[in-house]
């Protein structure tokens, strides 16, 4: 069988914006744990949570794809600040009541705590919209969804022998909501006052206490920070995927993780770079290589992303763009 370039480049489409969204949740991981060490696995459980506030908000405005373009996307971008609020509170309240008291504890009692606030936030999910998945408003219109790269540009047109290769708007929504809370996010990791404490903080938190950083407050700017860009990432997975259901943070979450750890924990730029590479790897390998390969299927998916990050961490501990640490004694 020749190889098809289109559906090469389409389901690479599909995994740069796939992509892009692990890597939204992905930051939200990278940032706390850069600070505090802890990994926050309630953390795909807020991006749930902001999903199903997001659907609450488009659902009570009762606006939907047949309404204009200009209040379309007011509601969208209120929707968006909404998860983004609701989901950065949520979080914050998870610091106050769960991890703060456990700054001191040993390690593995506030990662015990996350995975409780994680099955409770489940159930709270389930309590709120069902066990079931349900669909998301219908916000999009249909004619806005596609774009036919093709046929717009006819010079690629004979390359790909008249082949349809398409963009979806959702597509570019991902990838345009990813980027400037990226380039935020680093603007106010390294340029501000608070991203400077955030980062004395991370580096040593008792000489930065020394320094007059107010150690809590820092920590819990970090999980503003994560959790409003959980929330962004709800409303964007509900919108993709046109669906959300309580347990959508699990596989997310554990992706999210994943790309974290490859790029480097702690890395602002190496969570995006590993996000884009997991959701890539995740779309070739639930579609295209289903193709060439005889009996192969999404079921393979897992197998492939957590074989290349065990060779990553064999070859490489500190990720792609990791710096390898000492142990301070």
């Amino acid at each position: 069988m020749d190889f098809n370039w289109t559906l090469f480049f389409q389901f690479l489409v599909i995994g740069l914006a796939t992509g892009s969204l692990v890597a939204l949740v992905a930051l939200g991981y990278t940032l706390v744990y850069g600070i505090i060490e802890l990994i926050n696995f309630a953390h795909g459980e807020v991006f749930m949570m902001g999903a199903f506030f997001a659907a609450t908000v488009i659902t009570l405005t009762g606006v939907t794809g047949d309404d204009s373009a200009g209040l379309i996307v007011a509601i969208m971008l209120l929707a968006l600040a909404g998860a983004m609020i609701f989901s950065a509170l949520l979080n914050r309240g998870i610091d106050w009541v769960a991890y703060k008291r456990l700054r001191n504890a040993p390690r593995l009692a506030p990662l015990i705590a996350a995975i409780g606030v994680s099955f409770i936030l489940q159930n709270l999910g389930i309590y709120w919209k069902g066990s079931n998945p349900f669909t998301a408003p219908s916000l999009i219109p249909f004619d806005w969804r596609t774009y036919n790269v093709l046929q717009e540009w006819p010079i690629l047109r004979d390359w790909f022998e008249g082949s349809t290769l398409r963009i979806t708007l959702m597509d570019l929504f991902v990838i345009a909501v990813t980027l400037p809370l990226l380039v935020g996010l680093s603007w106010f990791v390294y340029r501000t006052r608070l991203g400077t404490a955030m980062r004395a903080t991370a580096q040593d938190r008792e000489a930065a206490a020394l320094m007059g950083i107010d150690i809590n407050r820092t920590i819990g700017i970090a999980f503003w920070l994560g959790g409003s860009l959980a929330g962004a990432a709800g409303l964007v997975a509900l919108l993709y995927n046109n669906s959300a259901r309580f347990n959508m943070g699990f596989q997310y979450g554990l992706y999210a993780f994943t790309a974290a750890v490859l790029g480097g924990i702690g890395n602002l730029a190496g969570a995006v770079v590993g996000g884009v590479l997991i959701g890539v790897i995740w779309a070739m390998s639930d579609g295209f290589l289903g193709l060439y390969i005889e009996g192969w299927g999404s079921q393979w998916t897992n197998t492939v992303i957590f074989s290349i990050l065990v060779l990553v961490l064999v070859f490489r501990p500190s990720g792609i763009f990791g710096s390898p640490t000492t142990e301070k004694v």
